[in-house]
């Protein structure tokens, strides 16, 4: 497969120059558990007298003569998604098996719920619009408390990322430093959320409110219309050309394809559905990315709607990180857009390469 890489060294050079949704597989040894933390401070000062951080866990945790964990990892998800997600068969059955890159007789696996998702606190537990106004900082906190007071893990051997993940991860590297021995962020950029980026999201937002249904969040019914047009704008958002054009050639294939995906998309809650698109409205860890001194493997798909990489801004940014390469993977029928970051296929090896250089 052809692949752009970049080096920290390489990148400032280089600047002048939807997929199928799969189901969660069964077969492995899975711990679930919550935390809950008392007096949970947000960012705004408001604070939730109960936070519940659900998490996943696989593999068990090893400790040295002092004591600490020296095998966790973290895989932190997407806007929308659960750490339950990474057991899907394309992501868990190439990373997690005997001699796989995440072996879990070696790894202990952390896959947590962020806020405002799954088994985590969020607006839909009932506090609805009167939910703490969180953002990625109070949401890496929360993961943070997860693993320093509930796990007692201090450090990472990995931090891994999807998406908003990948986001997160960033939000990582820049206040915790050194945390994680080595990142793995996907699909995303560290640059504040603008363009047709935070116009997309923000549309997603005033579709749900200007829905009479949604009644200032105090709704007796899901306000479905405005769910509708958010959720078609993830379709779009999450599409990839060349494999939708190839699955669907034909004017009727692509309408029969597009049967019922927008309805799918409708599942969750409107309100929880505003808070998680909105989280990321304060998010730029640009300005501090230099602070990121571990090695670091990011990786971005160049049909992703969302991080268009004719925007040259990951060649800019990687340059920051003084041991960070970035790999582009170029588009073909077979990749799957925004999506391409949980088909471990991909970038199987980058990641292999990257535990090894970190070693």
């Amino acid at each position: 497969m052809m692949r752009i890489a970049l080096t920290a060294a390489a990148a400032a050079a280089f600047a002048l120059a939807a997929p199928a949704v799969a189901q969660v597989s069964t077969k492995w040894p899975v711990s679930e558990g919550d935390a809950t933390f008392a007096d949970f401070r947000f960012h705004t000062g408001q604070v939730l007298p109960q936070l519940k951080m659900h998490y996943r866990t696989l593999g068990s945790p090893r400790r040295d003569e002092k004591g600490r964990v020296t095998n966790a990892v973290m895989i932190l998800h997407g806007t929308g998604g659960t750490g339950a997600q990474f057991l899907r068969p394309q992501f868990a059955d190439a990373l997690f098996g005997p001699g796989q890159p995440l072996d879990i007789t070696k790894y202990f696996i952390i896959l947590p719920d962020s806020i405002g998702h799954g088994g985590s606190s969020k607006p839909s537990d009932g506090l609805r619009m009167a939910f703490p106004n969180y953002d990625y900082a109070d949401m890496v906190e929360a993961q943070r408390r997860l693993l320093v007071d509930h796990l007692k893990v201090n450090q990472l051997r990995l931090l891994a990322g999807t998406s908003m993940g990948c986001m997160h991860s960033f939000v990582w590297g820049t206040t915790h430093p050194g945390f994680a021995k080595a990142m793995f962020p996907t699909a995303c950029l560290p640059v504040e959320i603008a363009g047709r980026n935070r116009m997309w999201r923000k549309m997603s937002i005033d579709a749900i409110k200007a829905d009479p249904a949604w009644n200032g969040g105090n709704y007796a019914e899901q306000p479905k219309a405005g769910l509708r047009t958010a959720a078609a704008l993830g379709l779009i958002a999450g599409s990839a050309p060349l494999r939708m054009q190839a699955e669907a050639p034909t004017r009727a294939a692509a309408e029969k394809a597009l049967e019922g995906r927008v309805e799918a998309g409708m599942a969750d809650d409107a309100n929880d559905v505003i808070y998680r698109i909105d989280s990321s409205r304060s998010y730029n860890p640009a300005p501090l990315l230099s602070k990121i001194v571990v090695p670091v493997t990011w990786i971005n798909s160049a049909d992703d709607f969302i991080n268009p990489p004719n925007l040259r801004i990951a060649e800019a940014e990687v340059a920051k990180m003084p041991n960070a390469k970035f790999i582009l993977i170029p588009e073909t029928a077979e990749t799957r857009g925004h999506s391409t970051h949980t088909w471990a296929n991909f970038w199987q090896q980058d990641l292999i390469d990257l535990l090894a250089r970190s070693e």
